[in-house]
Order: structure tokens, then C-alpha cells, then sequence
């Protein structure tokens, strides 16, 4: 008997060998990639602008510190490392069915019969009570012949891993909209700067024009329109400090703070854009873009879930034993008379009907398997497009704040002469109120696109995949 169980202990890995994994195996699919990202008009190389490293864009030693406070503190990339120990913990769970589940088991029985029952030919005043001890270990393995467990293994290994493709992808959107609303505060600063020069200079006319009309060379009509211009300036003020507050809101929260003031670096006017802002060659971006792994991870993950439900349609097969011992006295269950052991031979489960419930669950999986396939590929063609649009828009950004300064050098200009006639009395109020806010609004909309120049250049790394290490 010992050898018919050492025999059969023995056949049982080269059984598992023997056994096929059912189901698709899973190969990357192919997704051809342009030649040039739409929108480059430099030369195709493989350098990238994705390799720099995140601080070295625009060296603003307080936007690093800021940076370096939310990676240890926000919130949702604390929730997205807990989901990563929570696949990887999953991954455990399912990695454990493949090795033999062994547990040790003990009890006491006490049975008493009666002895005017159904059994009449027990003797008058025989006891027909027992008691006995069993201990030992019990033996439970699912022989994986069909690999239903391997792919379940698959299944959870590619989890895990998208789980941590998407933890580092929480970590590049996080770092790119810190960036993103310490520039948008830094514009409203600028903005700010620029209101409050502006209400200066409505202060100044209106004193002066308040001055003509004293002395009866201004008109009340010079004096309102000069109003306006100090009003305009006074409620644009009020706007922008109601922005900055609740911009500087938003940012607290991505840093895990209470809402408070948020420290400055640099001015909008020193955060350059680098001078060369290579893309790369397009195919990098399955390498680098994390949602792009993330996807293909999940792709794994539902081809692996095929298999587990094709496994459906062969038997179950599971190896039982057990090994201890049994005794009436607890001091002789360690002894040698006492011992105890067996193996059942292999439990075979096969479905035989189940109204088609196996067959509908491998419909189910291949389905989800063609979904994230779908996915798979939006997401690498949502790539494409993002970077497409960033290059574009920061190309023309940066035509857009060159011609825009062009403009705003012509107003200072226009403004000025305005100023010089109607002090001369050659032109009425009108012409300087019209002049000073075309000022106003070509220096407000220079600072914007400044803005938007340096943010395009934060998408456009974003979209490559830059590592931000």
C-alpha cells in the first residue's frame, strides 16, 4: 500500500506536465505606428523630450518642493498604492491554489447507542458507548492538468501589474496638474501685476483730467471716461485675487494641505519653454506611456480569463489524503497501533448539464477580452492624438505670443501718442480711454498665452510619457 501511494505521489508532476494550458495564448497585437507624430517639423530621431528629467524643464527650485510634498502626500496616489497592494495581495491568494493545501485537524468523538433500539439482538445491558481521539494532517491538492489555475495566475499577475502601470500613471497626471495650477497662479499673478499698474495709471489720468476740468479745459464727460478706465482696472483686481485664492485652493489639495497660501519661485516671464522639444519616434510611446501598459496589462489579464472558462468544459481533478492518528485513549493516539492514514483516489468532477452556463461564460470572457483589445488600441490612438496636439499647440502658442508681443508694443505705443494729443488738446478723452484699455487687454492676453505656451510644453511631456524621475 505504501508504495501504491509513493507511486501515485510520484505520477502526479508528471502529470501536471503533461497537461496543456487551454485557452489563447496572449501576443502583443499588432498596432502599426506613424512614421512622424503629426505635427513635428524637426527631424524624426530618438531622442525625446520625454527623456528629461521633469525638474530640468524649467529649474524652479519652489515648483520642485511643491512637486515633492504631493508625491508623498496626496491623496489619490495614496489610494492608487493601496490598489497596488491590493492586486499584489490577490496575486498571492491566486499563486497559493497551485501548491497542495495542507491542514491539521483534530477532534473528540463521544457517540452513546440505544439500547432498545432498532438493533434487537444486542445482550441485555450491553453499553454500546465509544469515545475515541483523531488528530493529523489533511491533504488537498487540485491537480491543475487543464491549467485553469495557471491562467487564473495569469489573470491576477496581469492585474497587479496593471494596477501598478495605473498607480504610475496617477503619479504623471498628478505631477503635471501641480505644475499645471502653480503656472495658472503664476499668470494670475502677473495679471494681478498688471491690474494694479493699470489702476495706477487710471488713478493718474483721473487726477489729471480732474485737474483739466477744474481749469476748464476738460469736459465732465473727460472725467467719467476716465472713471471708467479706473473702475475697469479696480474690478478686474477683484477678480483675479478671488482666482488666486481658489487656485491656490486647488493646489493645496493636490499637496494634502488644509487650503492655505501657496509659496512663489520663479515669474511667468522666467519660466521658459526649453529651446528644442524633440518627440521622439512614435513607436516609444507603448514603452512609456503608463495607460498605454496599463491597458495591455488588463488585455493579459482578460485573454488569461478565457482560458479559466474554457477549463469548464474538462473534469476537476483533486487529490485528498490524510495521515495521523486514532485512539480511545488520548495517550496512545501518538503510538504506533494508533496510526491512521488514506488517499482517495483522484476526485473527478465533470459537468455534465448546467443549461449552458459554461458555454455563456466563455461567450462572457471572449467578449470582455475584444472589449479591452478595443481599449488597448483607443488608448495607443489617444496617444497619437495627444501628442499631435501638443506639439501643435505649442508651436503655434509660441507664433501666437511672438506676433501677440508685436501687437502689445504697437499699443504702449498707440497709447502713449493718445496721451501726448489729448494733453495737447488736440483730441478729446475717448481716444485715450479706447487706447489705455487696448493696452490693458493686449497685456492680459500676452500673459495668458505666456501661460499657455509653458503648459503646452507640460502637456506635450505628459503625452510622450516623460517619467518625471
Amino acid at each position: 500500500m505504501r508504495r501504491a501511494l509513493r507511486d501515485a505521489f510520484a505520477a502526479v508532476p508528471a502529470l501536471l506536465l503533461a497537461g496543456c494550458a487551454v485557452g489563447p495564448n496572449y501576443s502583443r497585437p499588432a498596432v502599426p505606428a506613424p512614421a512622424q507624430f503629426r505635427g513635428d517639423q524637426g527631424t524624426v530621431e530618438a531622442k525625446s523630450l520625454a527623456d528629461t528629467k521633469w525638474f530640468d524643464l524649467f529649474h524652479d527650485d519652489t515648483l520642485t518642493r511643491l512637486v515633492d510634498t504631493a508625491l508623498k502626500q496626496n491623496f489619490d496616489l495614496q489610494i492608487a498604492a493601496e490598489r497596488v497592494l491590493e492586486a499584489r495581495a490577490q496575486l498571492g491568494v491566486i499563486q497559493a491554489a497551485r501548491l497542495p493545501n495542507i491542514d491539521a485537524t483534530g477532534g473528540f468523538n463521544l457517540n452513546r447507542g440505544s439500547r432498545i433500539g432498532a438493533n434487537r439482538f444486542i445482550p441485555a445491558g450491553a453499553s454500546l458507548d465509544s469515545s475515541y481521539t483523531q488528530a493529523g494532517f489533511s491533504l488537498g491538492w487540485e491537480l491543475d492538468v487543464w491549467g485553469r489555475v495557471r491562467r487564473l495566475n495569469e489573470a491576477a499577475r496581469g492585474q497587479y501589474l496593471a494596477s501598478e502601470e495605473g498607480r504610475r500613471g496617477v503619479v504623471t497626471t498628478l505631477i503635471a496638474d501641480v505644475t499645471t495650477q502653480y503656472f495658472q497662479l503664476r499668470e494670475l499673478d502677473l495679471e494681478l501685476d498688471i491690474a494694479k499698474q493699470n489702476r495706477k495709471v487710471g488713478e493718474d489720468n483721473l487726477r489729471l483730467t480732474t485737474l483739466r476740468k477744474n481749469r476748464g479745459a476738460a469736459t465732465g464727460l473727460d472725467v467719467h471716461q476716465a472713471e471708467q478706465l479706473l473702475y475697469t482696472a479696480t474690478a478686474e483686481i477683484a477678480a483675479l485675487e478671488r482666482g488666486i485664492a481658489q487656485t491656490e485652493n486647488a493646489l493645496s489639495l493636490l499637496l494634502g494641505q488644509h487650503p492655505g497660501d501657496i509659496p512663489r519661485g520663479k515669474t511667468l516671464e522666467e519660466l521658459t519653454a526649453p529651446p528644442e522639444v524633440p518627440a521622439g519616434l512614435p513607436s516609444g510611446l507603448l514603452e512609456r506611456r503608463p495607460d498605454i501598459r496599463q491597458a495591455e496589462q488588463e488585455l493579459i489579464a482578460a485573454n488569461a480569463q478565457i482560458g479559466v472558462a474554457k477549463a469548464q468544459y474538462f473534469p476537476q481533478i483533486n487529490l485528498t489524503g490524510f495521515l495521523g492518528g486514532q485512539s480511545r485513549a488520548l495517550e496512545n493516539l501518538f503510538t504506533g497501533p494508533a496510526r491512521l492514514w488514506n488517499a482517495a483516489t483522484p476526485a473527478v468532477d465533470l459537468p455534465v448539464f448546467n443549461a449552458g452556463r459554461v458555454r455563456a461564460n466563455v461567450r462572457l470572457t471572449e467578449a470582455q477580452q475584444r472589449e479591452a483589445l478595443a481599449t488597448y488600441r483607443k488608448t495607443i490612438e489617444t496617444a497619437f492624438r495627444e501628442v499631435s496636439d501638443s506639439l501643435i499647440g505649442y508651436r503655434k502658442t509660441s507664433e501666437q505670443r511672438a506676433q501677440e508681443e508685436l501687437l502689445l508694443k504697437a499699443l504702449r505705443e498707440t497709447s502713449r501718442l493718445s496721451t501726448l494729443r489729448y494733453q495737447g488738446g488736440l483730441d478729446s478723452y475717448l481716444q485715450v480711454l479706447d487706447a489705455e484699455r487696448n493696452r490693458f487687454q493686449g497685456e492680459l492676453a500676452l500673459a495668458q498665452l505666456r501661460e499657455q505656451e509653458v503648459l503646452s510644453v507640460v502637456q506635450l511631456y505628459r503625452a510622450l510619457g516623460g517619467g518625471w524621475q
